[in-house]
């Protein structure tokens, strides 16, 4: 019904409307604790999250490397149990679930029938026929609810919100904050059960940094603001302060890791974003195996170094004067004091095996060439020692 049938109806003030706005995106139940008129929020899997606060993004980078940061994140986790949660999930993932150890994470890629990247998060396994899924932005539970047809599987939102603690005094946060002691081998994409002042609650070495880190996951019935405070206090003593993830952004630049939506797509397949270790061709059949299997499995996505230039989001690239690609992150890195960046390129080099090596020129705002090198990702730490504790 158009608004010109009833003018006696303003539908901007319409309850449905609130009600309807109020269900598809949601609001941080930590927000209260950042939140004044200046906050600027970015959406994302329809959840508000903090672009912006009132810190130095770069004293807050320094922060996330030396000492340690809280953030409070916009990632959405999706429960997947029932005694055919494990069929379900090795349909829709590009990699074997079935021997994930319970109370263990690994990163899953879900693809599109033709071998295209749908999806991409954590998935952590409770116990035998229970996982949450922590996806990246985007729509996924209809996904899934789509390929459960037979199956028996719940697929729901446990209403979990996630704050993320980085840096190398994180884990000593972590023992801080926790009742008891933390266990010596919680390593690596390890997941467990703590305690928050009496509050037990899922924790997973995991992380959006490229530090060392841990993630919390809440529970609707918690109080938040007072589990805010709770860690808050804890790393008092480390040198702990909540920050914007703006700080977050360039450090996960640094660290090779890649934003679902931003650098890689529904237009690419996973070798095409350098992600083929995580495609699993060998495991019984899978949404997207028949495409992957005939894809062509080089590369699209590298990283970008410039020595005179600040990389951003979609300055294009050139070799020879023609257009090969452009840039769909960057930013200037004051570990490498460098731009650094992500180059995607529309297709294979035309006469090298691959781009890595290459020098392309990236065209600034101001239409000015600069001379960049393309580099394999990660940009440092390719064995990711600082993560597990070992750097």
């Amino acid at each position: 019904m158009s608004t010109q049938s009833n003018p006696k109806i303003d539908y901007a003030k319409s309850h449905d409307v609130v009600r309807l706005s109020t269900k598809r995106y949601e609001q941080s139940p930590y927000a209260a604790k950042y939140a004044t008129d200046d906050t600027v929020y970015g959406l994302y899997a329809n959840r508000f999250y903090p672009l912006s606060l009132d810190g130095d993004p770069l004293s807050d980078y320094w922060q996330l490397r030396q000492k340690a940061m809280l953030y409070d994140v916009p990632e959405k986790p999706l429960q997947i149990e029932g005694p055919d949660a494990v069929t379900l999930l090795e349909k829709v993932f590009c990699r074997r679930i079935s021997k994930l150890k319970p109370m263990r994470a690994r990163y899953a890629i879900a693809c599109t029938p033709n071998g295209k990247i749908l999806m991409d998060g954590v998935l952590i396994r409770f116990s035998e026929d229970s996982f949450w899924y922590v996806q990246a932005d985007g729509e996924f539970e209809t996904w899934l609810l789509a390929h459960s047809g037979g199956l028996d599987v719940q697929i729901s939102d446990p209403k979990s919100w996630v704050l993320q603690i980085q840096g190398p005094n994180s884990l000593e946060i972590l023992n801080a904050a926790i009742d008891e002691d933390l266990p010596d081998n919680f390593g690596y994409f390890h997941a467990g059960l703590f305690h928050f002042a009496g509050e037990e609650l899922l924790v997973t070495r995991t992380g959006w940094t490229g530090e060392i880190g841990f993630e919390i996951y809440s529970k609707p019935s918690i109080n938040h603001l007072a589990l805010w405070d709770h860690l808050i206090a804890a790393g008092k003593p480390f040198g702990m302060r909540a920050g914007s993830l703006a700080s977050m952004g360039t450090r996960r630049i640094e660290a090779g890791i890649l934003d679902n939506g931003t650098d890689m797509d529904v237009k690419m397949t996973p070798y095409e974003a350098g992600l083929g270790m995580f495609i699993d061709l060998s495991k019984p059949d899978f949404v997207g195996k028949s495409a992957l299997e005939k894809a062509d499995q080089r590369c699209l996505l590298f990283g970008l170094i410039c020595n005179t230039a600040v990389s951003s989001a979609d300055l294009k690239l050139f070799q020879n004067e023609k257009e090969v690609g452009f840039l769909t992150a960057g930013v200037y890195s004051p570990t490498l004091d460098k731009g650094i960046g992500y180059a995607r390129f529309f297709a294979p080099h035309p006469t090298a095996e691959s781009w890595l090596g290459q020098t392309v020129m990236l065209q600034d705002k101001r239409n000015e060439h600069h001379s960049c090198k393309i580099v394999s990702l990660p940009f440092y730490d390719a064995e990711k020692k600082i993560p597990r504790g070992l750097s």
